[in-house]
């Protein structure tokens, strides 16, 4: 409202520079002026000769005034002049239709009013989406409205950034758009307003775990390790350190996390088995015999312009005669040339270890949603076949873009 009210009242301004100096433009009379200047010239010139008279300077005065009276009906034309018509004020009305139509049409061309209302209808949604969001029984939300929700969520946050709640919920909603920026900035911003929330302390070590950036996983363990020390039966804080050292590779602090995982679990749990089998991983790792294949990743000039503002990096090493992956990886998008390894960990089947391959092809795509299914338009590179023995780099350039 506010908006709008700013906006009528510079057109009102705008319209008054136009129309209040031409209706307040005097008419000028140039032949009236000019006729009474010459009028008051003769009575002067008559004056004169009458003195001049009595004093003896002149004595044909009746010749004088003859002539001068010639020389008034020369300079006084036969007929007056057009006086001078004011300005119609209806004349101006076209000039303020046409402000006003210009100003409103360069508006509502690069003004984005599109996109300003469909932000005021997200922002009428956020009670609804919140709710639904909370609700077991209601229908999950899609990757549109969970983007929708995201949102609302960062514009009730300039109103209130003191809510650690919905800081928290915009983090996961980063997690979940596979957006690293907003959710580590958002959790960020929580973990400053509550550092002792354990919620918020292991939803920022979470996002900082599954970074990039060798400085964030260190930030992740610091921020494990204290809670662990603080509640040794929280599950979650001992996964993920076990997780985070892993990726690290401190195979002896994650396998010791992992065993220390293991009484803590019910009889019968699922996760037994999956520890179990990280623990084995593990143990391979530590003993050197687990291959690695380090991948350079950098862009053309053609993709980096197009590079979207979130999206994953999606990564599928084949045997170069198989289609089928060997192994794969995401990784959320981060800044380039890039580089990272894959190992036994990333294989598709057990059956299929890349370890097992004598040759590699790697091939990296740029997918905005995520999807394991290449989508027109979403931009790729792909090495050549090259020889592996277990340890090697590959080179990949992302240069081509899918039809």
């Amino acid at each position: 409202m506010a908006f709008w009210l700013i906006m009528i009242a510079l057109l009102v301004g705008a319209a008054l520079l136009l129309v209040v100096p031409a209706l307040r433009q005097a008419p000028r009379d140039g032949a009236a002026s000019r006729d009474a200047l010459n009028k008051a010239f003769y009575q002067d010139r008559l004056q004169e000769l009458a003195q001049d008279e009595e004093q003896g300077v002149v004595a044909e005065r009746p010749a004088l005034i003859q002539e001068l009276q010639q020389n008034l009906l020369h300079d006084i034309p036969n007929q007056q002049a057009e006086q001078a018509r004011p300005i119609n004020r209806w004349a101006l009305a076209p000039g303020v239709l046409l402000l006003l139509l210009v100003t409103v049409g360069l508006y509502l061309k690069t003004g984005g009013l599109a996109q300003v209302l469909a932000w005021q209808q997200v922002s009428a949604e956020l009670p609804a989406l919140r709710e639904r969001l909370t609700d077991e029984h209601a229908a999950p939300l899609n990757m549109e409205e969970i983007a929708r929700l995201g949102l609302g969520l960062r514009t009730a946050l300039q109103h209130d950034d003191r809510n650690i709640n919905d800081w928290m919920m915009l983090g996961r909603i980063g997690v979940a758009l596979n957006n690293a920026t907003t959710a580590t900035q958002a959790f960020a911003h929580a973990y400053r307003l509550d550092p002792n929330n354990p919620e918020v302390r292991l939803g920022y070590a979470e996002v900082l775990t599954r970074s990039n950036d060798p400085e964030d996983n260190r930030q992740a363990a610091v921020l494990l390790r204290k809670r662990v020390a603080e509640d040794s039966s929280d599950l979650r804080a001992r996964s993920l350190l076990a997780f985070n050292a892993f990726e690290q590779g401190d195979y002896p602090q994650a396998i010791a996390a992992w065993q220390q995982m293991l009484p803590l679990l019910p009889a019968g749990d699922r996760r037994i088995d999956m520890v179990k089998r990280s623990i084995e991983q593990a143990k391979i790792q530590a003993g050197g015999e687990t291959v690695k294949l380090v991948v350079n990743v950098a862009l053309s000039p053609q993709a980096e312009k197009a590079l979207p503002q979130q999206g994953v990096l999606v990564i599928s090493v084949t045997d170069g005669n198989n289609s089928l992956p060997v192994a794969v990886k995401q990784l959320p998008l981060s800044r380039f040339p890039l580089s990272f390894s894959l190992d036994d960990s990333n294989a598709m089947m057990p059956e299929r270890l890349l370890s097992a391959q004598h040759q590699v092809q790697v091939r990296v795509r740029i997918s905005q949603a995520g999807l394991a299914t290449p989508q027109p338009g979403e931009w790729f590179g792909e090495s050549a076949v090259q020889g592996f023995n277990g340890k090697g780099q590959i080179n990949v350039q992302i240069d081509k873009q899918l039809p």
